[in-house]
């Protein structure tokens, strides 16, 4: 009986402590997702930029460059453009609701304006708003820092700790 319990009592513990852990991943998470988008936007100015790409052909080739969620986010941009025949602007904001899990509502608003101008107006007018949302980019990178450099450790210490009491409870 008491082997059981210590067995009981410790799955207990260990998976209080795995949810804070998950839950402080978050944080990582979103600021990995940031720098990645970023990343992917720079590439997309410059291919813009200096190439006669179709924004589709432009996509797919940064979707196979980077990894993660940024990827994801130009990959099925060009699967849902192909699928549906809609815009790219619409199929961009499409897909950053669909992948931006990671991310918080105001990054993904942002994200999401750079759909508005795809494909409507001049190579200009794009490059313009790729810079306008990577300087925003850029600071939500430090909020983000900031955030996880408060919250991470918190959570993961907050995860043992509750699990802790809850052992000492039920002994």
């Amino acid at each position: 009986m008491f082997m059981l319990k210590f067995i009981l009592l410790t799955i207990l513990f260990c998976t209080s402590t795995m949810i804070g852990v998950l839950i402080s991943k978050r944080y990582s998470n979103r600021v990995k997702v940031l720098k990645e988008l970023k990343k992917a936007l720079n590439i997309f100015e410059v291919k813009i930029n200096f190439s006669y790409e179709t924004l589709p052909e432009i996509f797919k080739e940064i979707s196979k460059k980077i990894h993660g969620t940024a990827s994801r986010v130009f990959e099925d941009t060009v699967n849902i453009v192909n699928k549906e025949n809609i815009t790219v602007g619409e199929a961009w904001e499409r897909s950053v609701e669909l992948n931006g899990e990671e991310l918080n509502n105001e990054d993904k608003d942002c994200i999401k304006t750079l759909g508005k101008l795809l494909g409507k107006t001049d190579i200009e007018g794009q490059l313009n708003q790729i810079k306008l949302v990577t300087e925003f980019l850029d600071s939500q990178i430090n909020e983000a820092d900031e955030e996880k450099s408060k919250n991470e450790k918190m959570y993961q210490k907050l995860g043992a700790i509750v699990g802790l009491i809850i052992v000492i409870v039920l002994i």
